[in-house]
């Protein structure tokens, strides 16, 4: 995956005696994770969006801080699952268990059972527990002997996952993959980023001193919103002609599916809103394109899937 390099968000207006709270919540996040910006601003994407965002890299960039910090800065519950090859599918979702006193089973639910879940390393799991997440991250419910639990909302999950090539790592499925909204890398900081990383934590980090800036009823609201943000037809048009070209693309073994379609469209809305527009510009698709789309997507040669969708963009026209 490409690591995010566009160019960084929107200042807030400095006439302004107080920030909204999104602006709030994007200070938050930039007091801890140092440099990251654009990052932010994707994460928030999957967020206000109503999906979620599988964040890809080397160990020790900030992923799982990334998530922490956001987790912490909304008002809702937080639950993190460290995958390891020996967690089970019961692990997250729950269990039913046998209540003696009452003479009846009981279901006792697990940690997927959360406003923001943070599935940290979630390639160490087995195909078989990452199957757990399908549904609830699709239909934000899971189904136990039969009967279906809902879980809370709004349902974030943000999940971090290790290069491939990393010891003791399982594929994601591309069932699974499909339901993540945005796909993307941090890399490593530049120089001045890392010495002001170290000047920040020269006393020791310390998340407990973030306090919640946004409720879970505005998420909702902001939500709903971005629904409302207008896109015109031609730009309709033209994220179906790219999402079709992935299937029709000789480089392209499978392309991307018609939730990607939906999902490139719900992406672009919600970057439309956090720039403060009630309407999408061709230039939303074009920076979304390679986040959304490149992860649901597999090549037939060795061709990276980010530098084809890249080519693509180039030969498309623009509506």
């Amino acid at each position: 995956m490409v690591p995010v390099t566009a160019p960084a968000i929107a200042q807030s207006n400095k006439t302004q005696p107080l920030k909204t709270p999104v602006e709030q919540l994007i200070t938050n996040l930039g007091t801890v994770v140092v440099g990251k910006q654009e990052a932010i601003q994707l994460v928030l994407v999957a967020l206000f969006s109503g999906s979620h965002v599988l964040l890809e890299d080397v160990p020790g960039v900030g992923k799982t801080l990334l998530a922490k910090v956001l987790a912490r800065s909304i008002e809702g519950k937080f639950q993190r699952i460290q995958c390891t090859p020996d967690l089970l599918p019961s692990d997250l979702t729950g269990t039913n268990i046998w209540n003696a006193h009452e003479g009846k089973f009981e279901f006792l639910a697990g940690p997927i059972f959360a406003n923001v879940l943070l599935a940290d390393e979630i390639n160490r799991a087995t195909p078989r527990t990452q199957s757990a997440l399908l549904e609830v991250m699709e239909e934000a419910q899971v189904t136990v002997d039969g009967v279906s639990h809902r879980v809370g909302e709004p349902f974030f999950v943000i999940a971090t996952q290790n290069p491939i090539e990393s010891h003791g790592t399982f594929p994601l499925p591309e069932a699974q993959l499909d339901r993540f909204a945005l796909a993307l890398s941090l890399g490593y900081p530049t120089a001045d980023e890392e010495l002001e990383m170290l000047q920040r934590n020269k006393t020791g980090l310390r998340l407990e001193a973030l306090k919640p800036c946004i409720s879970l009823e505005q998420v909702r609201q902001i939500q709903q919103k971005c629904l409302e943000v207008r896109v015109e037809r031609s730009l309709q048009q033209y994220m179906l002609n790219l999402v079709r070209a992935t299937r029709e693309d000789p480089d392209i073994r499978l392309g991307v599916s018609p939730r990607g379609t939906v999902t490139l469209q719900r992406a672009a809305q919600a970057l439309a809103f956090l720039e403060h527009r009630d309407y999408v510009l061709p230039d939303d698709v074009k920076r979304l394109a390679t986040h959304v789309l490149s992860h649901r997507m597999i090549p037939s040669g060795g061709q990276p899937t980010h530098r084809i969708i890249e080519r693509l963009l180039q030969t498309i026209p623009i509506p």
